[in-house]
């Protein structure tokens, strides 16, 4: 037997009992609906919406004392809570 690039081998598989099964179609949303509102979506659309709004002055303020070098910033001490929340055993 010789195997070449151009042959291309063509394999079907079909349910036990002999009948084909019918292609799956992707699922649409239904007429009317927003993609956003999936039911994939909606326990993270509910949980932001429970969260509280933040204060964009004072997210500006905060930006603007850091650049400055007003407000003291520890990399370090950052870096471990964030190893802490994400389960991090060191430090």
């Amino acid at each position: 037997m010789k195997i070449s690039s151009s042959s291309t081998p063509s394999v079907s598989i079909a349910p036990v009992g002999g009948a084909a099964a019918p292609a799956a179609a992707p699922a649409a949303a239904p007429a009317g609906t927003d993609a956003l509102e999936s039911a994939v979506l909606q326990p993270a659309q509910k949980a932001m919406k429970a969260l509280p709004d933040f204060d964009t002055a004072r997210v500006a303020e905060l930006r603007d004392a850091l650049a400055k070098g007003e407000l003291p910033f520890d990399a370090g001490r950052l870096a471990g809570l964030i190893q802490r929340f994400h389960g991090g055993s060191r430090g």
